[in-house]
């Protein structure tokens, strides 16, 4: 499609959105109705990478860490370049109000379960729920659609595997603070083939044993679980399913080449994260403090997930989180964002890689976003006295640290990157809702589990339920600005 092409359909999608009204998260009318699927791009992979707590500043800053500019990720060179808005049932984003009172990105925020929610079943719902709707009923999720049609699923995450943003594309719970709740439905019930997650019980932040008093079950479904995951019986309800469970870091590499037949539940020996809160926490550069040893990487779990799923069904879906991001950005804690940034990167490149050599662009879709900014991470010398109040993160070169300023401890209703190469990529051009002055075109992030709920079942939502109304403005193109 030409530029000017493109352009004209987006004025068009506007138009529409813009007389669309917003429609209870879960409307009797939300009918499925048969579409024409001949003329679209059959897709037989989706890689959904989700960085936690990320924006466009996070990514800038990282990338000058990493590569001395500010456009050095793989993923920014990717063809399809728009923006995400994260709010949740009930919320918005108005580009004109944003850009002119340095406040308003702190209001109206979501949090990571409604957002997970939004992503995986194309639905948004409120606060700390996961997999449901304000009113409790349960979503589909997109994992359910892939594994309907035969093909393969799981989650990957850098942080316990009941959190919310993997919870919220499995489980199905009116509080995100249930954990062993979470845990056990992950576990027992769901029919994934594989999940990756921290969370063991018998280690600590540092990967050092822990006494038996204080083994902490819950991000496992409770003890009794537990104890079902050690005896080979854990997620056995079929009769011929039980999970494989992994937790050394050599166990996780074997899962890189080879065949692999079982379901994979990995849980590496480590308390709450990957490597985040090992000692050392903030106080020094980063990589600085030794990785713990035996501990997998996020770019290694990836590479193993994916060389699983590819051979367990007609194709898969996997979402990949960089969960720890958002711990840095609560934390304002910039050594270890660069260092959890980095693994997230390393994980892209693998997947990439990973597309190239096994797959092709022509059946597989990858989409990097996030579920929400946090930190309100921005460039030195911002804030509402400022002017622009908005300034870039300060290059001082590769291998330094950015110059930058945090501004909250909280998530933001910031606008998040969204960038997706390979089969149908260019369809989420159709999801459009409106145009930011400094992001360019936006979408909801609703929009990966409407579309993909459509690429996976041949059908989409006539309704177009809860369908983002769009605040935006009228001139649109594709890949708005990055500087701010």
């Amino acid at each position: 499609m030409t530029t000017e092409r493109r352009r004209l359909a987006l004025f068009a999608v506007i138009a529409l959105a813009w007389a669309t009204p917003t429609v209870p998260c879960c409307s009797a009318s939300a009918a499925m109705e048969d579409t024409a699927t001949a003329d679209r791009p059959e897709v037989r992979n989706i890689i959904l990478f989700v960085a936690d707590g990320w924006g466009y500043h996070h990514m800038e800053a990282s990338s000058i860490y990493q590569f001395g500019r500010r456009d050095g990720q793989i993923y920014q060179d990717f063809p399809v370049h728009l923006a995400a808005a994260t709010y949740m049932h009930g919320g918005d984003y108005d580009p004109q109000r944003a850009w002119a009172d340095f406040d308003y990105f702190r209001r109206g925020a979501t949090d990571s379960a409604a957002a997970a929610t939004a992503m995986s079943t194309g639905r948004q719902t409120s606060s700390g729920r996961i997999g449901v709707c304000p009113d409790g009923e349960r979503l589909t999720h997109l994992a359910d659609h892939a594994l309907r049609r035969g093909m393969a699923a799981g989650v990957v995450t850098s942080v316990p595997l009941g959190h919310a943003t993997p919870a919220g594309f499995v489980a199905h719970n009116e509080d995100r603070g249930d954990r062993a709740g979470i845990g056990r439905q992950m576990i027992e019930e769901s029919k994934l083939d594989l999940i990756m997650g921290t969370g063991h019980p018998l280690y600590d932040n540092d990967g050092r044993r822990l006494d038996e008093q204080d083994h902490d079950y819950s991000h496992v479904g409770g003890e009794d679980v537990w104890h079902r995951i050690l005896a080979g019986e854990a997620g056995n309800s079929g009769g011929d399913r039980p999970w494989r469970f992994v937790e050394t870091r050599q166990e996780f590499l074997e899962l890189i080449d080879g065949e692999v037949e079982d379901r994979i539940l990995g849980v590496p020996r480590v308390d709450r994260t990957l490597q985040y809160r090992r000692r050392g926490n903030g106080d020094t550069d980063p990589f600085v403090v030794p990785f713990i040893e035996g501990i997998p990487t996020l770019e290694e779990m990836t590479r193993g997930a994916l060389n699983v799923l590819s051979q367990r069904g007609d194709g898969f879906f996997v979402m990949v989180e960089g969960g720890a991001i958002d711990w840095a950005g609560h934390g304002n804690n910039s050594p270890r964002l660069i260092e959890e940034h980095v693994d997230f990167d390393n994980a892209v490149r693998a997947a990439v890689e990973w597309v190239e050599a096994n797959s092709s662009w022509d059946e597989t879709l990858m989409i990097v976003t996030s579920d929400h900014e946090c930190g309100y991470l921005l460039g030195p010398d911002s804030g509402p006295e400022a002017s622009p109040m908005w300034q870039p993160i300060e290059n001082r070169g590769k291998g330094e640290m950015p110059g930058h300023e945090w501004h909250s401890t909280g998530h933001t209703n910031k606008l998040v990157p969204f960038l997706v190469r390979g089969a149908a990529a260019e369809r989420f051009e159709d999801y459009v809702i409106g145009t930011d002055p400094e992001r360019g075109p936006y979408v909801h992030i609703s929009a990966i589990g409407r579309l993909g709920k459509e690429l996976l079942s041949g059908k989409e939502d006539a309704s177009d339920d809860e369908a983002p109304a769009s605040s935006g403005t009228a001139t649109i193109e594709v890949g708005g600005g990055i500087s701010r």
